[in-house]
């Protein structure tokens, strides 16, 4: 064989075998290399937007832009003269309330008393009843058999008749004390459910005071402060942005064709733009539930003839790990490039 056919059998050696790596290459599934990694990734915290729950005039302002806050620091004051007042009027009612309770069980006491003078009356009432008739039925009999006058029969039967109608009388005021008494009651009731809405109604008016003086409900950095002193905060309306900077992630976001071997827990390296001679690490720390556009007002999944394949970008959660004095010089926005070890076996943390 020629030098110049054994030339033309290798290069066609070498030739062949380059197309079929270059196919094996090209077709090998993304999903299997052991590393996967992503450009589209950037800083991310969770925000603490701070907004007024009681309108008023901004009196204070203690805190600056970019100025770092501890949890429970003082951020903003609000004019708090009409809530005082408010405190004021709703101490009164409950007081008010409280004095009509006792006013009614002092009531309810006396009622008694009144009930046993009732009683006595009526026992009394009733015994006189009984002499009476006694006295009309002895007259009646005398005068019968003319021993007694008609007179004194006739003033027995007018005596019998009196009694009897103050027995009635007394009945009578017994079972009004009685009433009476479940009245009093029914009143006490009335004026204990007025003390409990008074109390609600105290303890609303100590909220929206307290309200007045907003505190940092976590520590982080403050951005977008919009509230100055003299200015009207209006319930709902943004003051300042709290940025927990201690606490910032990873958001990136990966083809679909990139995570069918990623697992929480695995470990990131991650390299920050702004930072390029800083290599962090983290670890995944979730998987989004769907990708981006599912949550789009008007989703961009074609249900038509016409359709174009267009891989999908799902979020992915990277935690960084602590202890890293690099990680403080992270800002919120930054982009990022991380890479996931597929290949590692995953930790919980």
């Amino acid at each position: 064989m020629s030098k110049t056919l054994r030339f033309r059998v290798i290069a066609s050696a070498i030739a062949a075998i380059a197309l079929l790596a270059a196919f094996l290459i090209l077709n090998r599934p993304e999903s299997s290399a052991s590393e996967q990694g992503t450009d589209d990734a950037y800083v991310q915290a969770d925000f603490t937007v701070i907004v007024p729950q009681v309108a008023g005039v901004i009196t204070r302002v203690d805190v600056a832009d970019h100025q770092e806050v501890a949890i429970g620091a003082p951020l903003i004051g609000i004019d708090e003269r009409d809530l005082r007042i408010a405190v004021d009027n709703a101490k009164a009612r409950l007081a008010s309330a409280q004095a009509s309770i006792d006013s009614l069980e002092a009531q309810l006491v006396r009622q008694q008393s009144v009930i046993v003078q009732a009683r006595a009356a009526l026992a009394a009432s009733s015994a006189q009843l009984k002499l009476a008739e006694a006295n009309r039925d002895r007259f009646a009999n005398l005068a019968r058999d003319g021993s007694g006058t008609v007179q004194a029969q006739q003033e027995a039967e007018a005596k019998w008749d009196t009694q009897r109608a103050a027995r009635e009388r007394d009945l009578a005021g017994l079972r009004l004390a009685e009433q009476q008494t479940a009245i009093l009651r029914a009143e006490l009731e009335k004026a204990r459910a007025a003390l409990l809405s008074a109390e609600a109604e105290k303890a609303a008016a100590d909220l929206d005071l307290s309200y007045a003086s907003i505190v940092a409900p976590v520590s982080g950095v403050v951005a977008q402060k919009k509230a100055r002193v003299g200015g009207y905060a209006r319930v709902g309306e943004p003051l300042l942005t709290l940025v927990p900077l201690y606490a910032v992630y990873i958001e990136a976001h990966f083809r679909e064709t990139q995570l069918a071997r990623v697992r929480v827990g695995q470990p990131v390296a991650i390299t920050v733009d702004a930072l390029p001679d800083v290599r962090l690490k983290g670890h995944v720390e979730s998987l989004g539930p769907a990708s981006g556009v599912s949550f789009s007002t008007v989703p961009p999944h074609n249900a038509t003839g016409n359709f174009t394949k267009i891989t999908q970008r799902l979020p992915v959660r990277i935690r960084l790990e602590p202890g890293q004095e690099a990680a403080k010089r992270l800002r919120v926005g930054m982009s990022a490039r991380p890479v996931i070890d597929v290949g590692a076996q995953p930790r919980w943390y």
